[in-house]
């Protein structure tokens, strides 16, 4: 079975800033937290600290979600739920053009060069989406 992603979704994922990552915790509690990425071939790339909470919770339990900003009504909403995988042979943030174009701005603004950047984040996630709620 296809996933539908319409391409009002698709626009939304090639534009959004930042979207909501949803890893659980080993004693089960939700943990989201607002993640830079970009779309890239069907799939969402997130680069992530090595010590983060959620690249433990990964490792533990694959099962991730992926909301991007709503409305305020909560009329329009878009829910990704699939699976998640530490990709340890990936590039580095700064060597992935699209990445570095979205956030060379963002990169500059806390003060941290593509370089540092790499080095302070250096684990790559890899977020396939399975299945699709909203919009």
């Amino acid at each position: 079975m296809a996933l539908d992603i319409t391409p009002a979704i698709e626009a939304r994922l090639k534009d959004d800033y930042v979207i909501w990552f949803t890893t659980v915790r080993a004693d089960g509690m939700p943990q989201p937290t607002p993640v830079w990425f970009i779309w890239q071939d069907g799939s969402i790339l997130i680069y992530s600290s090595d010590k983060a909470q959620k690249v433990r919770n990964i490792r533990a339990n694959a099962k991730v979600a992926v909301n991007l900003d709503n409305t305020n009504d909560g009329e329009t909403y878009v829910v990704l739920q699939g699976e998640a995988k530490i990709e340890p042979n990936a590039p580095k943030a700064s060597q992935v053009g699209a990445y570095l174009e979205k956030y060379r701005q963002g990169i500059a603004d806390i003060n941290m060069t593509p370089e540092s950047f790499d080095e302070n984040l250096p684990v790559a996630i890899r977020f396939t989406p399975l299945h699709v709620r909203g919009e």
